[in-house]
């Protein structure tokens, strides 16, 4: 049995359809992302599962009990917000402890004792009589997932709780809420857009587009098997060829793409198709399908460089060497890196 069940939920403001028959399994210790842009309906997902919100139509369930008419604080959920919303009049021990107003603490500890213990859980031990003023973005957020574990929640919801911060220390805290995550088994949904962060922390992945889920799979599934030419062009960098197919060698499909006949593994297609090949399967050596790419510009990263080419009037990125703007280079790809949705 699922810990977490949607069934067909419709979430509806007047004229507007935020949620457009989500339905989703997550299972017991999962650590589990909403992706997706913004207006997606991540987070009236995850509002709809807090009790936030009502969906028009369909049902939540929680460990196989329909939260029908449950109020938030009956739901045994936690949530972390996307601002932390600590109260500035209380310092870090009384905020954590707030987390308790509704509960007794865990395993028969007291308030003082449980406190104690979160704090030491997110590294800030010795921080209770702080004010959260004193604190920088990242021990904020830290004190805000400390006050929703505070009780035990069966279920952990996270709603963008790093989007504030900057990018190194995202990856600092994003390690740090997956091991908190992993040590305690506590069943996690968190929301994010961004694509990287969703991929690095998550046993499953939902990506999220038009109030509709896209695909739900591993990160692995969704990065190398997108389903649909939303999830193969949101996820990662991608590059999309349209074309035709114009015939087969088994379970090679011949697709004509502007011309150029690419040779693409794709057992069932026909007709018209589009295929989508990652940059970095994109080599200036190997590869059995070629093609010429006229050089706009090169990004140095470090480690290489991002080049952006164009081919018949389309752009191309591939992952590369710098290679100086207006000079053309040649790249190629095997078939079995081409992705046919």
């Amino acid at each position: 049995m699922a810990e977490v069940e949607l069934d067909s939920v419709v979430r509806e403001y007047g004229a507007t359809t935020a949620l457009d028959g989500v339905a989703l399994d997550i299972s017991e210790g999962e650590f589990f992302t909403l992706v997706g842009p913004s207006g997606c309906g991540k987070t009236t997902t995850l509002r709809t599962i807090a009790g936030l919100e009502e969906p028009t139509s369909g049902s939540v369930r929680i460990g196989g009990a329909s939260m029908d008419g449950v109020p938030p604080e009956e739901r045994d959920v936690g949530v972390v917000f996307q601002n932390y919303a600590l109260f500035p009049h209380m310092s870090v021990g009384e905020n954590v402890a707030y987390g308790l107003r509704f509960s007794d603490p865990p395993e028969g500890k007291s308030k003082n004792e449980r406190v104690t213990e979160l704090l030491e859980l997110v590294d800030l031990a010795g921080f209770a009589d702080r004010e959260p003023d004193e604190l920088s973005g990242g021990q904020q957020q830290r004190v805000a997932l400390a006050r929703a574990l505070a009780p035990g929640p069966r279920i952990l919801l996270l709603d963008e709780p790093m989007s504030a911060l900057d990018a190194r220390l995202r990856q600092q805290l994003r390690r740090q809420v997956k091991s908190i995550q992993k040590e305690l088994g506590v069943t996690t949904i968190y929301v994010t857009h961004d694509q990287e962060e969703a991929l690095a922390v998550s046993d499953k992945v939902a990506v999220m587009h038009d109030g509709r889920v896209e695909q739900v799979g591993t990160p692995q599934d969704v990065y190398r098997e997108p389903e649909t030419e939303f999830v193969a062009s949101f996820i990662g960098e991608n590059n999309r060829f349209d074309g035709e197919v114009v015939g087969r060698e088994g379970e090679v499909a011949l697709v004509d793409a502007a011309g150029t006949t690419f040779r693409v593994v794709a057992p069932d297609a026909t007709g018209d198709v589009t295929f989508y090949v990652r940059p970095a399967a994109l080599d200036t050596e190997a590869g059995e399908n070629r093609l010429t790419l006229g050089v706009g510009t090169s990004e140095f990263l470090g480690e290489g460089a991002r080049t952006y080419g164009t081919w018949e009037g389309g752009e191309i990125v591939v992952r590369t060497g710098a290679v100086p703007a207006g000079e053309e280079i040649e790249v190629g790809f095997d078939p079995a890196d081409a992705v046919v949705v």
